[in-house]
């Protein structure tokens, strides 16, 4: 499994995609990163007040840290759904950009996955405390969590993590390889694009994680044939 070959089957599942994934990618961004500035303005009185505390530390007012803190929680749910959306690209499933965001027509689905957000932090922390490279390592092992919950809704999310954890064993390095590899691209995007490229380079991103879980899962697949 070469990361090469895992990013030009990427890159062959954007190509009649990637106006759409790039969209969605402007949509995500307004409504993670957009929202909650718009609220950070709102609450502390206009934007003269919010640069004010910008550039305070500890003075962002206690109310906005709570309503950012609740409402990064409630954004959970959509970014297991934007990963599910390319991991059915991966598939040639032809996902519709509406799809999305029902999942939070399922509430019961939801609130599952934001305990498995929760959860996987859990246990990633803790390990952070006895040294950063466990919390780094488990964070690599729990990584395939998002898309086998999207595989095998009957899971638990206890059974989602163990189960990634037994995916990613051998294959952990690889993993942080394939993440360190789009580096250049983000640089590229940040520094000469003014942010514009990453309308391109996450969908890439994400559609190469996509691709990376489907080859643990033939290669899972193939094992338990024997």
């Amino acid at each position: 499994m070469r990361i090469s070959d895992i990013k030009k089957k990427a890159r062959k599942s954007l190509k009649d995609y990637w106006a759409v994934a790039a969209l969605l990618t402007f949509l995500s961004a307004l409504i993670v990163v957009g929202a909650p500035y718009f609220f950070e303005i709102t609450l502390c009185g206009g934007v003269s007040n919010w640069l004010n505390n910008w550039f305070l530390p500890n003075q962002t007012p206690s109310s906005v840290q709570f309503i950012e803190l609740v409402y990064s929680i409630v954004l959970t749910p959509l970014t297991f759904s934007i990963y599910w959306f390319y991991l059915s690209l991966s598939r040639s499933e032809n996902p519709q950009l509406y799809g999305v965001f029902a999942v939070y027509t399922d509430m019961d689905k939801s609130l599952k996955l934001i305990w498995a957000s929760i959860l996987v932090e859990i246990y990633v922390i803790l390990w952070s405390l006895l040294l950063i490279v466990p919390g780094i390592i488990k964070s690599l092992a729990y990584s395939q969590t998002i898309f086998i919950l999207r595989d095998h809704p009957e899971y638990s999310v206890s059974e989602a993590i163990t189960e990634s954890r037994k995916m990613m064993d051998g294959y952990k390095w690889k993993y942080f390889l394939l993440n360190l590899s789009f580096i250049g691209w983000i640089f590229l995007s940040v520094f000469f694009t003014a942010f514009i490229g990453l309308l391109w380079v996450i969908p890439y991103i994400i559609a190469s994680f996509a691709e990376f879980y489907n080859e643990l899962n033939q290669k899972k697949d193939s094992a338990s044939d024997f």
